[in-house]
């Protein structure tokens, strides 16, 4: 029998498949984005390395975006390879990070990949954060650094501002530096950064791979304190910059965000209601995080006898609908339920909240 590749059968079928795998928008994109990307291409800018810096205007583009006009920015591809610089500057063999399962684990094995330990903390229960008593019952003399992603990646939970600010008392007391994912920043109405708190210890990953719609374009940074990014920039062996047609996007992304954000906002809480009341329908299949504070849900289906492996393969296969198996998120937690991302159109969310239910029922049978 040959074996089954859903993102190979999904890529191969992009046009037809509603990608819900990946947390990425495909919700259609404004304008000047598309007419950047065209003028960057028409002007041959491929032709040249970038300014290593960055293209003139985005890195004040994205402080600002952040509001931390003083931070130092370093560009890369893609959020997580800023992570992957910070970690292997700031960690060494025998140091612990605070982390949380579920969670995005690529991270977690770039903390791995400088001889760190990666201190999962269950949170696959009420509150589905780690609350500040959980972070200071897990520090230990080893403990070094505490990853925050916020919103969380897969369940969609966000942090409230106290929580943040007790968690930034927790560094500050153990001595901690802190990395800051707000890859889904844009999704939550009460977001709070580290850097109101601990400006000094905190290091904040920055992507345009989500709310922007720009992930096959690679780019986001890392920003911190000067001092501290001096130290992260020693690391970093892309002396030759980030794409720079993927900067144009962004750069233009970052100037009309005020005009195009509305209206993906608009449609997530839409597909939230929509996929709510779909799950609601499916005796054994709940949402442990309603509302979600990010752009996707961990469905849990525990109790539906079905696994969320077979789920998933049944909704690509018999439904052109992508979706992920919790195992890729969660090792504690990961057989209980099914990820699904709704950046997405609202016709493409009405085709998943048709396709779960049979989907279910049909491999019951």
């Amino acid at each position: 029998m040959t074996s089954f590749d859903p993102f190979e059968f999904a890529h191969r079928h992009r046009d037809e498949v509603v990608w819900m795998s990946q947390n990425t928008n495909t919700l259609p994109m404004h304008p000047a984005v598309l007419d950047a990307i065209r003028a960057s291409v028409d002007a041959r800018e491929f032709n040249l390395y970038p300014y290593r810096p960055g293209v003139f205007g985005l890195p004040e583009a994205v402080t600002a975006d952040l509001g931390v006009e003083d931070f130092d920015i370093l560009l890369t591809n893609g959020g997580i390879e800023g992570e992957y610089i910070a970690t292997r500057a700031l960690l060494k063999p025998g140091d612990e990070v605070l982390a949380t399962d579920p969670s995005f684990f690529p991270i977690h094995d770039q903390i791995a990949m400088s001889g760190a330990k990666p201190i999962e903390i269950d949170i696959y229960r009420d509150p589905y954060v780690v609350t500040p008593e959980m972070a200071n019952e897990a520090v230990t003399p080893a403990t070094k650094m505490l990853l925050l992603v916020d919103p969380n990646n897969p369940l969609g939970s966000g942090y409230s501002r106290t929580q943040v600010k007790g968690l930034c008392e927790i560094a500050e007391d153990h001595d901690l530096l802190l990395i800051d994912d707000v890859t889904y920043r844009d999704f939550s109405p009460d977001h709070a950064l580290t850097t109101e708190f601990v400006p000094d210890r905190t290091l904040i990953s920055y992507s345009l791979s989500k709310a922007a719609g720009l992930a096959g374009m690679r780019v986001g940074a890392i920003l911190g304190p000067k001092d501290l990014l001096k130290t992260v920039r020693k690391f970093d062996t892309n002396v030759l910059g980030v794409n720079v047609v993927a900067q144009r996007a962004a750069l233009a992304a970052l100037r009309t965000k005020s005009e195009w954000l509305p209206e993906v906002l608009r449609v997530c809480a839409a597909n939230q209601k929509s996929i709510r009341a779909a799950v609601g329908k499916v005796d054994g299949a709940f949402l442990p995080v309603y509302p979600a504070k990010a752009n996707m849900f961990a469905i849990d289906v525990s109790a539906s006898g079905v696994r969320p492996e077979d789920l998933e393969s049944a909704l690509l296969r018999d439904h052109l609908i992508h979706t992920r198996a919790g195992s890729y998120v969660s090792r504690k937690s990961g057989s209980k339920f099914l990820r699904v991302s709704f950046t997405i159109s609202e016709e493409g969310c009405r085709r998943f909240t048709q396709a779960f239910p049979a989907a279910i029922e049909k491999l019951r049978a």
